[in-house]
């Protein structure tokens, strides 16, 4: 996992480099501080996905491109077999999948997510990113926090919502989850 974030990152800091952005604008973009922009640069830090898909949609590049560096090139459609997603590790207690990683000018990013439990009383690290994102909860059951309300979501329960508003998922029952996330 420390390699993939220390290759992101490389990937990142040469997009910024390539299209001239200074790294104020670049944080701007994220909506974060300078030096936390910075550590994520650094490949010292993990990059939250959200901070990738703002940087992709702003400076008009694939989020694929920054996750591996390569290109989609599918333009029709984009089959993605059972566990074939492209592998994004972001924290120790999520795994994301890209299920559209191979189709070229997405207009949403589609990830199989799966959630690691941590204890049911353990904090819900939130996130927020432009946009909408809808997750249908597949297998397992999980806390979201939205915006400071939290709620339940079972094994075929769906939400929604504004991702501009603070959020953030905890797997329950002592299971991982898995669910649909969809970024639009």
């Amino acid at each position: 996992m420390e390699e993939q974030i220390r290759l992101i990152a490389e990937r990142l800091k040469g997009l910024r480099e390539v299209l001239d952005i200074s790294v104020d604008d670049a944080a701007a973009t994220c909506g974060i501080g300078k030096e936390k922009y910075l550590e994520y640069e650094s490949g010292k830090v993990d990059i939250p996905v959200s901070v990738l898909h703002n940087i992709s949609r702003r400076y008009g590049v694939e989020l694929t491109v920054l996750l591996t560096g390569q290109e989609p090139r599918m333009h029709h459609y984009s089959l993605t077999r059972k566990n074939t997603g492209v592998g994004v590790e972001r924290r120790k207690e999520y795994k994301y999948q890209s299920l559209g990683h191979n189709f070229i000018n997405r207009k949403a990013e589609p990830f199989l997510v799966t959630v690691e439990p941590k204890g049911e009383h353990a904090g819900i690290s939130l996130n927020a990113h432009p946009g909408q994102e809808f997750n249908y909860v597949l297998k397992g059951s999980m806390k979201i926090s939205l915006d400071g309300k939290e709620m339940i979501l079972e094994e075929g329960d769906s939400i929604y919502f504004d991702s501009g508003f603070p959020h953030g998922m905890l797997a329950l029952n002592g299971s991982e989850c898995v669910f649909l996330a969809v970024i639009f």
